[in-house]
C-alpha cells in the first residue's frame, strides 16, 4: 500500500487510477482508510503535491474519528473488569502467584483467569495481560474467522488466497492484489454480525477492488442490512480496545 509523510505521520492510502476521472478525489472513512482516486496519467509529482496540501484535512478527518464514540476508559487488568468477545463481555479474575515467573490467560466457564507473578508491577502486569489477551484474541480468531469465510466464499463464490488477523492502527480489514485478506485482530470482540460484514466487505473486493456502485450492490446481495453494519462498526469501532495507558512519573 503506498503511503506519504507528513512531519513525523506516515499516511496509508488506497490508490485507485480512473480513465473517466479528470481530478484527484480523497475519501476518508474508519473503514476503508484514505482512498485516493485520480486520473490515469496523473504525474507522481503532481499526486503527491496534492497529497502534502490535502495531509492536515486528512488529519482532521482521523481526528474525528478518535471522536465518534466515547474513548473508553483505559484497561487496568484488575479482577472485575469487563472484555469483550464476539460482542459479550465477560469478566476477568486476576490472581497473583510467588510460584511463577509469566503472566497466563485462559478462558474458562465464562471468565477470563489471569494469573501473575506477584512480583510484577502494575505496569509490568498491565503489559503482560495486554499481549496474553492480544494473543488470546488472534488465536480465536484464527479459529473462527475460517469458519466464517467458509460459508460466506461459498455464497460469493470467491476464495481469497489467504485471509490473516494482523495489527492494524486506522483500518479493519485490507484486500492486497495477490487475493490476500488481512484483518485487524481487534474485530473479535465485535458482534459476529460485524465480523461477518468485515469479510463479506473484503471478499468483494477480490471481485471489485474500489468502492463502487456495482460493489456496493454486490455486498448488499450478501447482507442486504450491510449500512447497519457498516454504521455500527463506524461509531463503535473506536471502543474495540484493549489498550491502557502508563501512569505519569513525575521526577
Amino acid at each position: 500500500m503506498p503511503c506519504f509523510m507528513y512531519g513525523k505521520t506516515t499516511i496509508d492510502y488506497q490508490l485507485d487510477y480512473s480513465f473517466d476521472s479528470k481530478d484527484v478525489s480523497i475519501a476518508v472513512e474508519w473503514l476503508d482508510g484514505v482512498k485516493v482516486t485520480a486520473p490515469h496519467d496523473i504525474k507522481e509529482q503532481q499526486l503527491q503535491h496534492l497529497l502534502h496540501q490535502k495531509a492536515p484535512w486528512i488529519l482532521s478527518k482521523w481526528k474525528a474519528f478518535d471522536e465518534i464514540a466515547d474513548k473508553p476508559a483505559p484497561k487496568e487488568f484488575v479482577s472485575g473488569e469487563k472484555f469483550s468477545y464476539l460482542g459479550r463481555n465477560y469478566r476477568l479474575k486476576v490472581y497473583r502467584h510467588t510460584n511463577i515467573d509469566k503472566a497466563h490467560l485462559v478462558f474458562y466457564r465464562g471468565r477470563f483467569i489471569a494469573n501473575v507473578p506477584a512480583r510484577f508491577s502494575e505496569e509490568e502486569k498491565n503489559d503482560a495481560l495486554s499481549t496474553a489477551f492480544k494473543k488470546w484474541y488472534l488465536k480465536q480468531g484464527e479459529k473462527k474467522l475460517p469458519q466464517r469465510l467458509k460459508i460466506y466464499s461459498e455464497k460469493m463464490n470467491i476464495a481469497p488466497e489467504s485471509v490473516k488477523l494482523k495489527e492494524q492502527k486506522r483500518r479493519w480489514g485490507t484486500c492486497t492484489s495477490n487475493g490476500d485478506i488481512y484483518v485487524n485482530w481487534r474485530i473479535m470482540m465485535a458482534p459476529l454480525p460485524i465480523v461477518d460484514y468485515l469479510l463479506v466487505h473484503e471478499l468483494a473486493h477480490l471481485k471489485y477492488p474500489n468502492h463502487s456502485k456495482d460493489f456496493w450492490r454486490f455486498v448488499r446481495s450478501i447482507i442486504p442490512d450491510y449500512d447497519q453494519s457498516k454504521e455500527w462498526l463506524r461509531v463503535n469501532g473506536p471502543k474495540l480496545s484493549i489498550a491502557h495507558e502508563s501512569p505519569h512519573v513525575v521526577t
